[in-house]
């Protein structure tokens, strides 16, 4: 008998988002006229309507996005949970409500322009491996390291991009989230591994793209008009 797939997903949008510019933070900007943040919880919907969608936002912020919702009717069933200190500890605020036999994602809330095809591909892959899944995209610029004496040219052939979501056995995520805190950690993958998940990579996408800067958010609205226009 197959097992039965428990799918759900934590969107971390638990920073400030300043950097992108405006005067509200990045993940409630507009994007086509839609808050991003709803851009991103629609994309998770619309690849599985029954998957439980977890949405980590700063405390301070959630009565601003409720109004948001309200406004645009936005009536995708998610739960809330307050961010941390960073985002590690968002992350781990999120995995607190999550069953261990489960398989969970971990996606940026500023990647609006993921697709249900991607997303498909990396829970499948962690849900037929048992092992932590990330998504990467080639490294098409020359690259250099910064040494004690200058610099060195590094082969981008032997890089990768690192993209979200993110997709784990929930058991063993929530295992290697009970670690302490570490600078080094800058995604998901960076904390499973060092608990002893293996980490497999499988193709991403140039679209998805994170939106962290006011280049960014141009760029986004660009792609959305491109895309509405096809």
């Amino acid at each position: 008998m197959i097992p039965e797939r428990k799918q759900n997903v934590i969107i971390v949008a638990g920073g400030k988002g300043l950097r992108a510019g405006g005067e509200l933070p990045k993940q409630f900007q507009p994007v086509g006229g839609e808050p991003m943040l709803m851009r991103t919880i629609r994309a998770f919907h619309n690849y599985d309507y029954r998957m439980r969608i977890v949405v980590v936002l700063p405390e301070g912020a959630q009565p601003l996005w409720t109004q948001l919702c309200e406004a645009h009717r936005f009536i995708i069933r998610h739960s809330l949970v307050t961010g941390g200190e960073t985002r590690f500890h968002s992350v781990k605020n999120g995995l607190r409500g999550i069953s261990e036999d489960e398989t969970v994602g971990v996606h940026d809330g500023a990647r609006p322009f993921v697709t249900p095809e991607l997303i498909g591909r990396c829970f499948d892959a962690s849900f037929e491996n048992q092992c932590g899944i990330i998504p990467v995209v080639d490294e098409v610029n020359s690259v250099r390291q910064l040494t004690g004496s200058g610099s060195r040219v590094l082969d981008r052939k032997q890089l990768k991009l690192v993209q979200t979501p993110q997709v784990f056995p929930a058991g063993e995520l929530k295992k290697a989230y009970e670690t302490a805190f570490d600078p080094s950690f800058t995604d998901d993958a960076s904390v499973a591994e060092k608990w002893g998940m293996e980490i497999q990579l499988v193709e991403g996408e140039e679209t998805n793209i994170k939106i962290t800067t006011p280049f960014d958010m141009a760029l986004a609205g660009c792609y959305f008009q491109l895309m509405a226009n096809r």
